[in-house]
Order: structure tokens, then C-alpha cells, then sequence
């Protein structure tokens, strides 16, 4: 019995050895990633990822034109950004939209393949049947012959922001 309890201390100390260096491994302070997404009309783009996808304003920023110089985001050119969260909590993801006011520099992309770069997200949602509704509501096409089931109850919704990106709802329908 004594070399089980040994045995077991020893497990557990590793283990919680482990667990803190591992922890002091990590580079970063959260593991939310926050996303920076240029759209040609700002309003447009708001309005479609709150009213269509439900996003919520969670606060916005400028960057001046100095501040964009010197860290060379923007080469100079001043821009305002409109952080919008999927939901209140600390670890939502910031989808941080902004506007330069011009149009995009190539053609509305129709599949994945037509460009490299950051092509979709893709949301998880409790149910899809008010998506839909939302998206028929706002004249927002579904894509392919979307929702189509991916196995189960889980279906499959695509749909194009203002400027072409593609943002998948996965989920059941109801």
C-alpha cells in the first residue's frame, strides 16, 4: 500500500509540474484571435453582421494618420473601426471592421478558390431557423444548395458578406 501511495504522489506531482511549465510555455495573453477586416462601405458591412448575422457593436476606434504611419498599418491614410462580437463575454472574438472608402481592388470572389488569403469564417449557432429568416428578410442569396445537412440534425448555410466573404452557419434548424 505504501508504494501505491508513493506511486501516486509521484503521478500527481508530475503531473502538476507539467500542467506549470506547460502553462509558462504559452506566449500569448489570450487565445482569442481579434480580426481585422477592410470592407469597402462600412455601413453595408455593419448593417449586414448585425441585422443578417446578429453580431453585436461592442465599441469602435480611430486610428489618426500619424498612428497609422508609425505602425504601418495604413502608410498614413486616418480610418475608423467598428468592433462587433458574436456575443458580451471577455473571450468573443473581435471582428473589427473598417473602411477606406473605395471599392475592392479585385472582383467578388464566387468559390473559395478565386483568391488566397482569409476566404470565410465559419459560426456555430444554436439553431439556423432564424438565420434563414433574417437572411431571406435582408435579400441575402444562400449559396450552392444551401442549408444542406452535414450529417445528423447539423446543417450547412452559406452566405457572402458585402464584399465577398463567406460566412458559414452551422447548426441544427432548429
Amino acid at each position: 500500500m505504501n508504494k501505491i501511495a508513493c506511486l501516486l504522489l509521484t503521478l500527481v506531482a508530475t503531473s502538476l509540474l507539467w500542467t506549470r511549465a506547460a502553462a509558462q510555455t504559452n506566449e500569448f495573453t489570450s487565445e482569442t484571435i481579434s480580426i481585422g477586416v477592410v470592407v469597402s462601405d462600412l455601413e453595408k458591412s455593419v448593417e449586414f453582421y448585425t441585422k443578417v448575422i446578429g453580431m453585436k457593436k461592442a465599441g469602435s476606434f480611430s486610428v489618426n494618420a500619424d498612428m497609422g504611419k508609425r505602425t504601418g498599418l495604413t502608410g498614413g491614410t486616418p480610418v475608423d473601426i467598428t468592433i462587433l462580437k458574436l456575443g458580451d463575454s471577455k473571450t468573443a472574438t473581435d471582428w473589427k471592421l473598417m473602411s477606406f472608402g473605395k471599392p475592392a481592388a479585385q472582383a467578388k470572389k464566387q468559390h473559395l478558390q478565386d483568391d488566397t488569403g482569409m476566404q470565410y469564417i465559419t459560426i456555430h449557432v444554436k439553431a439556423l431557423k432564424p438565420f434563414l429568416a433574417r437572411i431571406k428578410e435582408h435579400n441575402v442569396k444562400l449559396l450552392g444548395d444551401t442549408p444542406i445537412s452535414i450529417g445528423g440534425t447539423t446543417l450547412f448555410a452559406l452566405v457572402q458578406d458585402p464584399d465577398g466573404t463567406f460566412v458559414e452557419l452551422i447548426g441544427p434548424m432548429e
